[in-house]
């Protein structure tokens, strides 16, 4: 039987992204033949896996490729290297091109808003393999995907406030239902980051794995807290970096350790494998009817989010992008309590503003130059 391909672009060849079928394994590791896990890549990783306009386009490709393969049981989204999975929007990009240039970034989002979709409407369940910083934009494309597995070193978290936007990118419309109202407040509006073993408590991840190997054993990282314990003020401790001589212990150990992501591959291909030992039509509804938690939140917000987003590139974007972008590598934020005080005094948003608030422009101010 001569079968139709329902593929968008059948014989596009990726550039910007990496596609590999990989053959489904059993749990001693043999290959299952004629089933495949359709695994796609972030492959960005000189400037932490953050995706450029052209990856976007990919992924979206990507995702549509693995819905429309009949023989992959399920995705992986990923990234390459050990330090992040995704740190979001590629902030050059945004403060070279997109920076005071709102018709054009309405245009980028147009395109998040699809990246975001299409991981919502894959028909095959979606497991983020996260192998490190999962931050900002990249926090967002993970909490689409259904299934969450982690490296113990990974950190996640929003950016948006301390650079000049808001996480309307899905994190205001999913962390709430991953961590509830109080958490997600506190990682949105104040960008405090949390651990991987703080995000597993929290219900936002399914598993975490370690990956660092000392010598030839592995071990949990060093950076966190990993068992529980209550602090002095009667609170429980779990899942928080170590501080002072516990940390600089762990920063010590550290060093001394290399990266291995044998145990997190062999644990995205478990979950892989439990998915295939279902009925194929069953999984895909069940997976579908729990994602419209998530879709129903995004599909009423996405688009005027889109708008606002745009609109703020005039105004904080442009500061904050330019400042993460040029400011020294230490200082990457706007004056936060300058651009407050001139805000009060009914400023108005002006490049005068912008040059007098951002850190590259130190010993710079216009109007004293």
């Amino acid at each position: 039987m001569n079968l139709v391909n329902h593929e968008l672009l059948p014989d596009y060849t990726f550039r910007h992204i990496r596609y590999e079928r990989r053959t489904l394994r059993d749990p001693k590791g043999r290959e299952m033949d004629g089933l495949y896990n359709a695994w796609i890549w972030l492959n960005n990783e000189r400037q932490f896996n953050s995706y450029t306009t052209d990856a976007i386009k990919e992924i979206i490709l990507a995702f549509r490729r693995a819905s429309m393969d009949r023989a992959v049981v399920a995705a992986v989204f990923t990234a390459v290297g050990d330090k992040a999975f995704c740190t979001g929007g590629n902030t050059k990009e945004y403060a070279e091109y997109y920076a005071g240039n709102p018709q054009e970034y309405r245009q980028y989002m147009r395109l998040f808003n699809d990246m975001v979709s299409a991981i919502l409407m894959c028909d095959k369940p979606v497991i983020n393999r996260v192998n490190g910083m999962r931050i900002g934009g990249g926090q967002e494309i993970g909490m689409a995907c259904d299934f969450h597995v982690v490296a113990d070193t990974a950190r996640f978290g929003q950016a948006g406030p301390k650079h000049g936007s808001a996480p309307d990118g899905g994190a205001t419309d999913f962390l709430p239902l991953f961590v509830g109202m109080a958490h997600a407040m506190e990682s949105c509006v104040l960008c405090e980051p949390m651990s991987a073993h703080k995000a597993l408590r929290l219900g936002l991840i399914n598993k975490i794995v370690p990956v660092l190997r000392h010598g030839e054993r592995f071990i949990a990282n060093p950076l966190v807290v990993t068992d529980c314990y209550s602090d002095e003020f009667g609170n429980i401790v779990f899942g928080e970096s170590k501080s002072g001589d516990a940390l600089a212990a762990g920063k010590a150990l550290l060093k001394e350790c290399t990266t291995d992501h044998r145990l997190l591959d062999a644990a995205v291909d478990e979950y892989c494998w439990k998915l295939s030992q279902t009925m194929p039509d069953c999984t895909t509804k069940t997976t579908e009817s729990l994602r419209k938690f998530k879709l129903e939140h995004w599909d009423r917000n996405r688009e005027t989010n889109r708008a606002w987003l745009a609109l703020n590139m005039m105004t904080e974007a442009n500061a904050g992008f330019r400042a993460f972008n040029e400011g020294p590598k230490d200082r990457r934020e706007v004056d936060f309590i300058a651009l407050r005080r001139e805000l009060a005094k009914g400023r108005p948003w002006s490049e005068e503003l912008i040059r007098e608030v951002s850190p590259q422009f130190d010993g710079e101010k216009v109007g004293q130059a």
